[in-house]
């Protein structure tokens, strides 16, 4: 049982976690380098987590359940402390962390009514996740060098997450009611 929990990925994954404080202190003390720094080698051990589990079948279920979990929590908390430094504007912070909570409290209700469902992410879920990342990118490295080009960028790409957001949530709710509704 041991082996299938300390899995090469699942370490990977634990390791992100574990990066997840430092990246938010290197935000909050303005070091913007560090935070960038630590955000690409979060993203490389999701990356290389996810591959190493396919390519040598160590997908475990700890690991699908955690995986996503430290990829929200990086997200969530980088929305948030950029937020707080001005660095994102706080409706966009409180859209997508609205929309983590929501789908977080559907889960919980779903798993308390209904027992486990099993729900793959979407393309619009995927989609919401890449520009997310890449919004958080696109801020830190101006937050490090000013650029115009990367600064309307950076604007495009807030309208971007902000409507995939909702239509990634959207989505979401759609597919849950009709798998809810086919269950009953």
């Amino acid at each position: 049982m041991t082996s299938r929990i300390f899995t090469v990925p699942n370490q990977l994954t634990f390791l992100r976690l574990m990066f997840l404080p430092f990246f938010i202190m290197a935000i909050h003390y303005e070091r913007y380098e560090w935070a960038l720094g630590i955000f690409l080698v979060a993203g490389a051990s999701d990356v290389l987590d996810g591959l190493l589990a396919r390519g040598l079948n160590q997908r475990t279920p700890l690991g699908a359940y955690l995986d996503p979990i430290a990829d929200k929590l990086l997200l969530s908390f980088s929305y948030l402390e950029l937020a707080i430094h001005g660095k994102i504007t706080w409706w966009l912070a409180i859209m997508v962390l609205g929309r983590d909570v929501l789908l977080l409290i559907a889960s919980a209700v779903i798993i308390v009514t209904v027992g486990y469902m099993s729900l793959p992410p979407s393309i619009y879920g995927k989609a919401t996740t890449f520009l997310e990342i890449l919004m958080v990118f696109l801020v830190l490295v101006l937050a490090i060098r000013d650029n115009s080009t990367l600064m309307n960028l950076k604007d495009i790409c807030a309208y971007c997450v902000a409507a995939f957001v909702c239509i990634s949530g959207a989505h979401y709710s759609i597919v849950v009611s009709r798998r809810l509704h086919a269950g009953a």
